[in-house]
């Protein structure tokens, strides 16, 4: 892989705009989009919406920027910053590129030698974090799940052992049938938090087990986020790990290095291990 350099003139900017309450939005952003040549718009009439409110008037080209046709306006887009345009991108709401439209001009913009910067602002992952009620130490962000059923059930399956709290985005209309395949693959009692209308005036955050959220989850309308608390530490029997360790060895492995993996996945000491089998 190359080192990055930047070559090009133009500056791209993404710019993070208000999930509900357009008075969150900042200064900067009101100022990036007065000052732009090209403001690329997910929904451009959204994006006049915000204008209104924040009294702002675009100066520069607005053209329509979504997931139909990113790569095609990625394209236009990237001659304009080659030519030493500054080009900002805003989506309906939050962080372009996150689960919006912005990943593909981000690289293609990168590899043409462009700087990218953005205008940080709300964020649904982060609020819904902070008001859930569940540990935000470590988290990871995990998108929509899947529309169809055996394809969600899987991807969940694969997150059962993840130990971080887990973020999610949900369509209202779907939100019954995930928090269900949640309660049947995590468990009907795994704390969640799901958060509606973040910002808006009817917002609302409900937590308690999964299971226990379904029948209400078939009435929620609105933009929804889910906050899901990450597994239990696994609770590890040092005598089942043991004959394991005693095959690995058998087949050629160090001793330390198989108690040390060993170790760091199960949460048993290292030492103890490394005892129980020296001691036979």
């Amino acid at each position: 892989m190359a080192v990055e350099q930047l070559t090009a003139a133009g500056v791209l900017v993404l710019a993070a705009t208000p999930i509900g309450d357009p008075a969150d939005a900042s200064p900067r952003l009101a100022e990036v989009l007065t000052s732009a040549d090209v403001i690329g718009a997910e929904d451009t009439r959204r994006l006049r919406r915000l204008c209104a409110a924040l009294g702002v008037e675009p100066r520069g080209s607005v053209l329509s920027f979504h997931e139909h046709n990113e790569s095609a306006r990625s394209v236009e887009l990237v001659a304009r910053l080659v030519a030493g345009d500054t080009v900002v991108v805003v989506t309906d709401a939050g962080m372009p590129s996150v689960s919006d439209p912005g990943y593909r001009l981000v690289t293609a913009a990168i590899a043409a030698g462009v700087r990218v910067t953005c205008v940080p602002g709300p964020s649904a992952v982060l609020m819904a974090l902070a008001v859930s009620g569940l540990a935000v130490d470590r988290f990871c962000f995990e998108g929509f799940l899947p529309r169809k059923a055996g394809e969600r059930h899987t991807a969940l399956s694969a997150l059962v052992g993840e130990r971080r709290t887990m973020v999610f985005f949900e369509a209202p209309h779907r939100l019954a049938a995930s928090l269900a395949a949640m309660a049947e693959v995590f468990g009907a009692e795994r704390a969640v938090a799901v958060c509606r209308e973040l910002t808006k005036t009817y917002e609302e955050v409900r937590r308690g087990p999964v299971g226990g959220l379904v029948e209400w989850a078939s009435e929620a309308r609105g933009e929804i986020t889910i906050v899901v608390a990450g597994a239990s530490a696994p609770v590890a029997d040092l005598a089942n790990e043991l004959d394991g360790i005693r095959s690995r060895v058998a087949a050629g492995e160090r001793l330390k290095e198989v108690c040390a993996e060993v170790a760091a996945r199960t949460g048993l000491s290292k030492k103890a291990l490394y005892d129980a089998i020296v001691a036979g």
